[in-house]
């Protein structure tokens, strides 16, 4: 009964309709798709690109939130869980990019809250708050990434952590599918294909992200760099990034 339960709240968080804002950003493809570097014919291939390098890196800080955590019912870590966060920030060159995650992961959190209470939600977000009102040299103070907030999540109610990991890969590939059909001429079954045909690519970056931790990581994503940076120039747009 436990387990079953687990996987309907989990279901639930990771499904594109969880109220935090996710449809307002393409994190850059608005940006690629504009200059004609992607068509729909691009769209596996870039994805599991996507999984391979970036997809594993959100899925190690994913885990480390989680583990965190778990770890500290009682006295949570703030400084450790500020440091997670920003070492996340610190490996995405673009504002924007950093911006939308950081959006993603305060509203996450909130509406996780607006769900039942948590001692340990409530103390990262007053951290975050109290962050904001105070200077700060750093561009975002009080930052909270999207994969480290679903992690923490997923540690606060316990789930299974290999299965969070792949909830969370999962819904980051099916939004930016979404951002390609309202794009691109994307029909419902292409994307589905794509969807399906894509699954065993995120459970191999499920598995890589196991291996690894904060200190050996590694991502190169160019072009989703360049698009995320050059989106504030773009003359109309859809999308906030």
């Amino acid at each position: 009964m436990s387990a079953d339960l687990s996987c309907l709240q989990l279901l639930q968080l990771a499904d594109s309709a969880f109220p935090i804002g996710a449809l307002a950003h393409s994190f850059g493809i608005e940006s690629l798709i504009e200059a004609g570097l992607l068509g729909p014919a691009d769209l596996e291939l870039f994805l599991r690109g996507y999984l391979e390098e970036a997809g594993v890196v959100e899925a190690v800080f994913c885990r480390e939130a989680a583990r965190l955590a778990r770890k500290s019912e009682v006295d949570f870590p703030i400084v450790r869980w500020r440091e997670i966060n920003d070492t996340l920030a610190a490996l995405k060159p673009a504002r924007e990019a950093r911006a939308s995650s950081a959006a993603l992961g305060r509203n996450f959190l909130r509406a996780v809250l607006a769900l039942g209470e948590s001692s340990i939600l409530r103390k990262v977000l007053e951290a975050a708050d109290e962050s904001s009102r105070l200077e700060s040299f750093d561009d975002h103070p009080g930052m909270i990434e999207h994969s480290p907030a679903f992690g923490l999540v997923a540690g606060v109610l316990e789930f299974d952590e290999d299965s969070v990991v792949l909830a969370y890969l999962h819904q980051s590939v099916a939004s930016f599918v979404s951002v390609f059909q309202r794009l691109l001429p994307l029909g419902q079954t292409h994307a589905t294909r794509i969807l399906w045909t894509l699954k065993p690519t995120m459970m191999e970056a499920a598995t890589r992200s196991a291996a690894c931790s904060l200190d050996n990581l590694s991502s190169f994503t160019p072009l989703l760099d360049w698009g995320a940076m050059e989106h504030p120039a773009l003359h109309t747009r859809l999308f906030i990034s």
